[in-house]
């Protein structure tokens, strides 16, 4: 019975298994997000008969546990899951950080030794002075034998005293030496506390299996955030616009030689949807501190670790004008400033994340700290309460003419994007002005309704909508099927721009950056998978890496607005620019290879155009002034009479001529007392719902142009009044 026993408690013992000292695992690839990253592991499994425990150690401290996924398990099934941190084991440190704190060990060392050494210099000098009283009450001591001890305390005080002092010294200099080392470990961000996390996985099978097991998880303290440079050497020619990602991650762990994959998603993004509930009206008291609802904002900007200083303007969105006294306070600190006069300010962080800007009847806004530059426009916080507006589209059950497939498409390989489609579509009118394919082609819809026959239909790709333009430039290569829509359903799923119809393409989603990195266009993000291996170093410091550089066609044109600033600006537009996968980013600017300053990139947007500011140029000058001699004020009766006349001179130092746009305003009143009357804009484009005054010009090469305009404000003389 007892050997039955025994038998049993054997077959038990070895049906449960349990790898307690930890099961090796590869790390093999790594999904990068904007804020955190996906880590793939692979581990090589013999599975016994039974069950088994499998402990993978040595893992990030920062794993989120429900992102856990498990696979390859073959027959296997598991029975549970369980991730925790072990604070007795240890994480692996680098070679750098190992040789560092060695090399701290051994100067402590040092330290310490000459303590002791100090110390017994010290004691020496103590009994030496307790013993130093000659003779006694009975014994005169003799003159020669007072000069032999006081020279030898004189000689032996000195030495000891000098031995010390060098001890000292080597103790400062060897305390110098741990003071840089330990800022160099600051410096490779060495977290001493270097807790590990663990995942533990019980496994059961009927059969003894091979497995090679596949572990994902998510972790924090990771990410990336894009930067680009953007290269222009001479006017008239193409931009050079390089998009580098910049990688970071403190996750204790280092990535070393692994696969990357850099995704524009942002899984600790709040994915819940809102629910649109009713609102009700009622009347509220007035010292009531009800605040209306805000919608949140889509921002899309993520924090970059590496700004240290921030600097930007705060103006309204009502009229433009600065903000001075906005609070700008970093979030979680006690740090902030102020706005000036003018609405500038600038703020050193303190490791914070996000700064906050508030003001007096504005919402205040929450932005995370991306970029060195951060102009902020802030909403008015009114009292009275909002009207929502909500659009709602019906379902895709409207009936497309026909719907042609990539295959067709692809048939037609030496026709442009738009001509492959004639004959395709019976319902399209294609027409052009030259032989070209797609040479200003023009697209019609015939059957639509339309007062004017000259309007081209909607243009829809990939569920974005575009200009002509873009449409016409689209490759037949890259096309996966076009549908057009012109019935009533067409405007119930986008609105009044489908009363001329809809063309919908649809592309296909992979695609490929000149470095042969795959780009793929998923549902809600883009993904750039990297060739290159790269090994990112768990310090929080920054790698680059060069995603994409394009060759992008730009028109170029001078800026000038004197009324706000005396300098001339040169500026790039880019048309299309949706193709270019674009984030919200800080751009460093180069120009005739020279740099010229930092701009931002906003992708978001809504104009079909992107005009990014190359800086200043010196060789054109701009000069707003008002003439000495002008008549400026007079008094009619109860009302005040301010005339306004302002002469600009616009100077081309440039040995070649420029296109140049030139702004100013006049302004507009608010109240009915405020007349503005007798308004001479010259020959500017005058906009006179906004006041702006608009001069496109062309000059000549050595050549100056003065501009004039001039205007009449009229209100009561007992009040004032914001000129």
């Amino acid at each position: 019975m007892k050997q039955l026993v025994l038998f049993l408690f054997l077959i038990s013992t070895l049906s449960f298994a349990n790898t307690e000292k930890g099961t090796p695992s590869k790390l093999k690839k790594v999904t990068v997000y904007l804020s955190g990253a996906q880590i793939e592991r692979t581990a090589d499994l013999i599975l016994p008969v039974g069950t088994t425990q499998f402990v993978f150690d040595k893992l990030s401290p920062n794993i989120q546990e429900s992102s856990i996924q498990v696979s390859g398990l073959d027959n296997a099934t598991i029975l549970s899951i369980n991730y925790g941190i072990n604070y007795l084991s240890k994480q692996d440190r680098s070679e750098d950080v190992e040789r560092i704190q060695n090399e701290i060990k051994v100067i402590y060392d040092d330290v310490q030794a000459q303590d002791h050494l100090i110390a017994g210099y010290s004691e020496e000098i103590y009994l030496i002075t307790q013993n130093r009283v000659l003779g006694n009450t009975n014994e005169v001591v003799s003159l020669e034998k007072l000069k032999t001890f006081a020279t030898y305390y004189r000689t032996r005080t000195t030495e000891i005293k000098a031995k010390i002092y060098a001890s000292q010294k080597l103790k400062r200099e060897l305390n110098a030496q741990i003071s840089d080392l330990k800022k160099q470990l600051n410096e490779l961000n060495v977290d001493d506390k270097i807790q590990t996390g663990e995942i533990k996985i019980k496994l059961n099978s009927d059969i003894k299996t091979e497995l090679k097991l596949r572990i994902t998880y998510n972790v924090s303290n990771a990410g990336w955030f894009p930067i680009y440079d953007i290269k222009a050497e001479k006017i008239n020619e193409p931009i050079q616009l390089v998009y580098k990602a910049h990688v970071y991650q403190n996750t204790g762990n280092d990535w070393d030689n692994v696969k990357l994959t850099l995704s524009t998603s942002d899984p600790n993004t709040n994915n819940v949807k809102p629910d649109v509930n009713p609102k009700y009206l009622n009347f509220i008291s007035a010292n009531s501190n009800y605040r209306s609802n805000r919608a949140t904002k889509n921002y899309n900007y993520k924090y970059n670790p590496l700004v240290k200083t921030v600097s930007g303007v705060v103006t309204s969105s009502d009229d433009g004008l600065p903000l001075p006294g906005t609070t700008v306070m970093e979030k979680g600190t006690t740090n902030g400033t102020q706005t000036d006069f003018d609405g500038k300010y600038s703020i050193k962080t303190q490791g914070g994340q996000e700064l906050v800007y508030s003001f007096v009847g504005m919402k205040t806004e929450s932005l995370p700290i991306h970029s060195s530059i951060m102009n902020v426009v802030m909403d008015t916080d009114a009292s009275a309460l909002e009207e929502v507006v909500i659009v709602g589209y019906g379902g895709k059950n409207t009936a497309a003419t026909k719907r042609v497939s990539a295959e067709t498409i692809e048939n037609r390989p030496n026709a442009g994007f738009v001509q492959t489609l004639s004959g395709q579509l019976p319902s399209l009118n294609i027409t052009s002005n030259s032989g070209q394919p797609d040479a200003n082609a023009y697209v019609q819809l015939r059957g639509v309704a339309s007062v004017d026959k000259n309007v081209q239909p909607l243009f829809i790709v990939d569920g974005v909508p575009v200009n002509a333009f873009r449409f016409r430039g689209l490759n037949p290569n890259d096309i996966a099927s076009v549908e057009v829509l012109k019935d009533e359903g067409a405007t119930s799923i986008y609105g009044n721009r489908a009363a001329n119809g809809v063309i919908v393409v649809e592309t296909k989603k992979g695609n490929y950056t000149s470095n042969g990195d795959v780009i793929e266009e998923g549902i809600t993000n883009t993904r750039f998978e990297i060739n290159k291996s790269y090994t990112i170093p768990s310090d929080g410091d920054v790698t680059v890496i060069e995603i994409e550089d394009y060759e992008v066609p730009a028109t170029y044109a001078y800026f000038a607005a004197p009324v706000l600033n005396e300098n001339v600006f040169l500026t790039a537009k880019i048309d299309d620019w949706e193709q270019y996968n674009l984030l919200p980013a800080e751009a460093n600017v180069y120009f005739e290879g020279s740099y010229s300053g930092k701009t931002n990139i906003n992708p978001q947007s809504t104009t079909e155009e992107l005009t990014i500011s190359l800086g200043v140029d010196p060789n054109v000058v701009v000069k707003r002034t008002q003439p000495t001699d002008f008549k400026k004020n007079a008094f009619i009766g109860s009302n005040k009479i301010i005339s306004k006349h302002y002469d600009i001179e616009l100077k081309n130092n440039k040995s070649s001529a420029i296109d140049l746009i030139l702004y100013d305003r006049i302004p507009i009143s608010q109240n009915k007392e405020i007349k503005i009357d007798d308004i001479e804009t010259g020959n500017s484009e005058y906009d006179d719902k906004k006041g702006i005054l608009k001069w496109t010009v062309n000059m000549p090469a050595n050549n100056k142009e003065t501009f004039s305009f001039s205007y009449i404000i009229k209100y009561p003389k007992y009040k004032r009044v914001n000129l």
